[in-house]
C-alpha cells in the first residue's frame, strides 16, 4: 500500500504542470482551436507585446501551442496567476 501511495504521489508531481498547461492553454485559447494567437494572449495580459509573443512562438508559426505556453511559464514570461 505504501509503494502504491508513493507511486500516485511522485505521478501527481509529474502531471501537475501538465495540467497546469492544459489549464493556462484553455483560459488563453477563446476559439478553442488548440492554439493561441497575439489577440488572444493579449485579451488576457494586455501588456503582452508582439515582439514578446514572437519570443514564445519557438516554431514561428504565428501561434502559440502547449509546449510554448509550458516553455513560456517556465521562463516566467507568462503566469497562471494573469
Amino acid at each position: 500500500m505504501k509503494k502504491t501511495t508513493l507511486a500516485l504521489a511522485a505521478l501527481a508531481t509529474l502531471l501537475t504542470p501538465m495540467l497546469a498547461s492544459a489549464d493556462m492553454l484553455a483560459e488563453l485559447d477563446t476559439n478553442g482551436d488548440g492554439a493561441v494567437t497575439v489577440d488572444e494572449l493579449q485579451a488576457v495580459y494586455p501588456d503582452m507585446t508582439a515582439e514578446s509573443f514572437s519570443e514564445m512562438d519557438i516554431n514561428d508559426d504565428g501561434l502559440l501551442d502547449a509546449d510554448e505556453i509550458t516553455a513560456a511559464e517556465e521562463a516566467g514570461t507568462i503566469n497562471q496567476d494573469g
